[in-house]
């Protein structure tokens, strides 16, 4: 299906509340997984990245796969399970994922939600648990201190990286530029079925069946 590759106009202007002069909240990562079970799941070419996307967050993930892409070609699985994470840090992690050439498979667990479902929709293969759900919403503007002129630099810059994400969610689920747009903007929540039929899941992991890399 063809993109509508129309310009939106987005608004987002210097001194509104997403660009205040404070900087934002600390994004919580998530537990870290235990030294232990993470070189077990390494073995087994998974690798785990929980909660908010951050800029630790996504140098550890970059790092893991980069390492199993020079082990060999064999697919590598992405266990993902973040409500929203940062657009230069969820950016990170996709440029690692386009040049790799071992495969990265993504499985979906909980809640994927932000700028992580756009990490999400470039994995060639995407399998999802059946309670999970997905929440196609923008990312939130990172707060930035400064002239004017840094703060209108700043929102330029996040509105390209923006737009650069939803064209990556429209070309995986084939859906419209404009209607990936409209529901972020709205804040659309799915089911996995419903993400499934959106073209963003490519199969639910049925009770059972095991899902370690193909």
């Amino acid at each position: 299906m063809p993109l509508d590759d129309r310009p939106r106009r987005w608004n987002i202007t210097p001194g509104s509340p997403q660009w205040s002069d404070q900087p934002p909240p600390a994004l919580d990562s998530g537990p870290s997984l235990s030294p232990w079970l993470e070189e077990k799941l390494f073995d087994r070419r998974i690798v785990i990245l929980q909660g908010s996307v951050t800029g630790a967050a996504a140098t550890r993930t970059v790092a893991a796969l980069m390492t199993l892409d020079v082990q060999g070609g064999d697919p590598v699985e992405l266990h993902l399970r973040s409500p929203d994470g940062d657009l230069d840090a969820v950016f990170a992690v996709i440029d690692a994922v386009d040049v790799m050439h071992a495969p990265v498979h993504a499985l979906a667990s909980a809640e994927i939600g932000g700028a992580a479902v756009g990490l999400y929709a470039v994995a060639p293969h995407r399998k999802a648990f059946p309670h999970s759900r997905f929440r196609l919403r923008e990312p939130r503007a990172a707060g930035v201190a400064g002239t004017a002129e840094d703060v209108a630099h700043a929102a330029g810059q996040h509105l390209r990286a923006l737009d650069d994400l939803i064209v990556r969610i429209a070309e995986a689920t084939g859906q419209p530029r404009s209607r990936v747009e409209d529901d972020m903007s709205r804040g659309r929540q799915l089911t996995a079925e419903e993400a499934r039929e959106y073209g963003l899941v490519h199969e639910i992991v049925a009770p059972g069946k095991k899902s370690s890399p193909a």
